[in-house]
């Protein structure tokens, strides 16, 4: 015959199956330097640091109008 199912499982037993396909919220931490929310044990995105040292160098790859905006912002964020 072929790949159909000789029986059929209930709606029960089928949601069942399923209730473990819910989505959970994202386990965010904030970086110690510039308070932005990062994932645990990742290089943050915003500053490029991870464990006190500068791993990226994130303005490397911006221009100067974006390099300078993002000085500015990290800036801010330090003082607090």
């Amino acid at each position: 015959m072929g790949g159909t199912p000789t029986r059929h499982h209930t709606k029960s037993r089928r949601n069942k199956g399923r209730s473990h396909f819910a989505l959970h919220p994202l386990n965010l931490r904030e970086c110690p330097k510039c308070h932005y929310r990062i994932l645990p044990h990742q290089v943050c995105v915003n500053c490029g640091y991870y464990k006190g040292k500068e791993e990226v160098d994130v303005m490397k790859k911006l221009d100067k109008k974006e390099r300078k905006e993002r000085e500015k912002v990290i800036a801010e964020t330090e003082k607090k």
